[in-house]
């Protein structure tokens, strides 16, 4: 149980199956969610997954043990609304992408394209929820939906997308003491899916798909994708909050803003995690690499605070990893 998440008891009365073996873990998986390719990053397999049916909605809790990287195909008919309770989660969807740290909740419908990075050892609580559900909800304010291919929710509403996670598990307990209570569960399921509904941005309550949104989108990536080539091409210079900014080609703010929807951390923590990245694929990669000289050649000049970025990101120091590859 994580403190940071809704309480999970009734959904963890729910297990579907535990495994340590790859093939069945993938086969159960996508039996349960979507097709999808998997791609393992290590053999410390312990995957076990949980699920809630409600009335319209489906949750999962899923932890596969080792690193994964899932290549799902195309959504038919659902959206998934996928929350970090442990570890680390990275989704890149229609040209899009997001970091999900602990705590974190976004919202995929991939158009085109969508992958998956789970950290190793993470737990990710997942909501299923049908088009037909938003479709109804659209209706009662008279306006379509145009599903954004991915939205990160503000972290301030982590509280309440909890308390509504723990009223849709709540009433599964409900269920049980028998009588009709159909209508009352179907309150919690709208209430979820409303609040789901009141988070999209005002520009695609009623847009049309690749018009405004499509323009917002493209916008907001080209910026991205500005930024992230500046910081890859500079992982050893000393950089600023106003040199990341003008490399985005907006304001500090926007900068902010930018950052923590597409990545979940501010501008500097996303430079620090870019470094700490490419620290651990030299230590996983070259056998020789020296701990050190590797701090160093990517920016961090303290190796001290080095060791303790890298336990804090990757859940392992980094004398562990180089130990792990040998």
């Amino acid at each position: 149980m994580h403190s940071q998440s809704a309480s999970l008891a009734p959904l963890y009365r729910r297990r579907v199956f535990q495994s340590s073996e790859k093939v069945d873990c993938h086969a159960q998986v996508a039996r349960e969610l979507s097709a999808h390719d998997l791609y393992w990053k290590g053999d410390a397999v312990d995957t076990v997954l949980f699920k809630a049916t409600i009335r319209q909605l489906q949750v999962f809790m899923l932890k596969y043990g080792a690193e994964v990287v899932v290549r799902p195909k195309l959504f038919e008919g659902f959206v998934l609304v996928h929350m970090t309770l442990s570890g680390v989660a990275e989704i890149e969807a229609d040209g899009q992408k997001v970091r999900i740290p602990q705590g974190r909740t976004a919202i995929i419908a991939p158009k085109r394209n969508v992958r998956l990075w789970w950290q190793a050892g993470s737990e990710q609580l997942i909501l299923k929820v049908p088009h037909a559900l938003f479709g109804e909800i659209g209706a009662c304010h008279g306006s379509n939906i145009a599903m954004p291919s991915l939205l990160l929710l503000q972290p301030q509403l982590a509280t309440h997308w909890e308390y509504l996670m723990q009223s849709l598990l709540g009433v599964l307990e409900l269920s049980e003491t028998g009588g009709n209570h159909a209508l009352w569960i179907d309150h919690f399921e709208r209430g979820a899916a409303q609040f789901l509904w009141s988070q999209l941005p005002a520009t695609l309550a009623g847009a049309e798909p690749e018009t405004a949104a499509t323009a917002c989108s493209s916008s907001k990536f080209n910026r991205l994708e500005a930024l992230e080539k500046y910081i890859h091409e500079r992982l050893c210079a000393p950089l600023t909050l106003a040199d990341l900014a003008r490399a985005a080609g907006v304001s500090v703010r926007g900068l902010n803003a930018l950052c923590h929807q597409h990545h979940g951390v501010a501008p500097m923590d996303l430079l620090r995690n870019t470094r700490l990245d490419a620290a651990r694929q030299r230590l996983l990669v070259q056998a020789q690499a020296n701990i050190t000289d590797t701090a160093f050649e990517f920016g961090f000049a303290h190796l001290g605070r080095f060791s303790a970025y890298y336990r804090q990101r990757f859940g392992e120091l980094p004398r562990q990893t180089k130990a792990a590859r040998h």
